[in-house]
């Protein structure tokens, strides 16, 4: 955030830190009666101020990291690759050959590509599981790491706390701001394949892995919440990145250890004798959004994610604010 942004931010009408409102002079008149009086006024006068800066404060966050080259370039990249999945789809089928995959229930991933030449909509799905091991909870990784650590080495940190902004505050206007960009990233990805898939591919009524057809209506819906699903899913990975934000004062040594601790993540979730952690990995049911596409939808595996997801926000939400409550700014 540059300084005359901070500036913008700061003119709310919030007091500055240290200094209060003038008392009303002591007379020996009664106070009036009605809402107007002082008593009224002090109860009801600082919480929509403290509301409106609230509010403003996240309104600056997203306009400044969704304005940003990088997060721009990080969204073009994401739109991209459902557009290479339905072009490596649409010619490997062009001569009347097939795409095989997945496991023996079809509930992996990659089995929706042997769809997705029957109905474009699977290309949505496809995509999803295309990127989220990687491309998604790595664009997340970069825009959470850089959330504190990018203002402390740009010398702008330290201005937002004077502008006046309360830690805490701050600190959820940058948490909310990852989880619009997760909501965000995810839609680019579905919206892009739903897209490709419908000018490259037929749509109609949507086979599930269970067997049964459901309508094309129905099928979108179900796209829909699997987005939801998917973003739900990357929660975790944002507390993480915050809290690495607020470890270190540079930017890309943040957005460098958030991105190596989900590769670190990922590859200890593919090791079969570290089996008795992975249910604790936040990675782990990442995929289980493909039981939305069962009929009837299978809830364990969702419920297990949402859970650990939410667990691992109350955790590494709660050392981020531990930590950034007692850091030292210095720049």
């Amino acid at each position: 955030m540059s300084r005359a942004e901070a500036d913008a931010v700061a003119g709310t009408g919030t007091p500055a830190p240290g200094t209060s409102a003038p008392a009303a002079p002591e007379t020996g008149a009664p106070e009036a009666p009605g809402p107007a009086g002082p008593a009224s006024a002090s109860d009801s006068g600082p919480r929509p101020v403290r509301l409106a800066w609230t509010l403003g404060l996240f309104r600056s966050e997203l306009s400044i990291t969704f304005r940003r080259w990088r997060t721009l370039a990080l969204l073009a990249v994401l739109a991209a690759v459902p557009v290479l999945v339905g072009i490596a789809v649409k010619i490997e089928t062009s001569d009347g050959g097939s795409i095989g995959g997945g496991g023996p229930d079809g509930g992996g991933g990659p089995a929706f590509i042997a769809q997705v030449t029957n109905n474009g909509l699977f290309l949505v799905f496809t995509a999803l599981a295309a990127t989220l091991p990687f491309f998604l909870p790595m664009a997340i990784g970069v825009v959470a790491g850089d959330a504190i650590a990018g203002e402390a080495s740009a010398g702008t940190l330290r201005y937002l706390l004077v502008a006046p902004a309360g830690r805490t505050r701050l600190l959820l206007a940058k948490y909310a701001t990852t989880l619009t960009f997760c909501l965000v990233a995810t839609l680019v990805v579905a919206v892009s394949a739903l897209a490709v898939g419908a000018l490259l591919f037929p749509l109609g009524e949507v086979t599930t892995i269970s067997g049964t057809r459901i309508g094309f209506g129905d099928g979108l819906l179900r796209a829909l919440l699997i987005a939801l699903v998917v973003a739900a899913s990357l929660i975790g990975v944002a507390a993480l990145g915050l809290f690495v934000s607020t470890l270190t004062s540079s930017g890309i040594a943040a957005m460098a250890t958030t991105v190596g601790l989900l590769i670190t993540v990922q590859i200890i979730d593919q090791i079969p004798q570290l089996h008795a952690v992975h249910p604790y990995l936040f990675s782990h049911y990442w995929l289980s959004f493909a039981d939305l596409m069962r009929d009837p939808i299978y809830w364990d595996d969702l419920v297990k994610n949402l859970g650990l997801q939410a667990l691992y926000a109350g955790v590494f939400g709660s050392a981020a604010w531990a930590r950034f409550g007692a850091k030292d700014i210095a720049t």
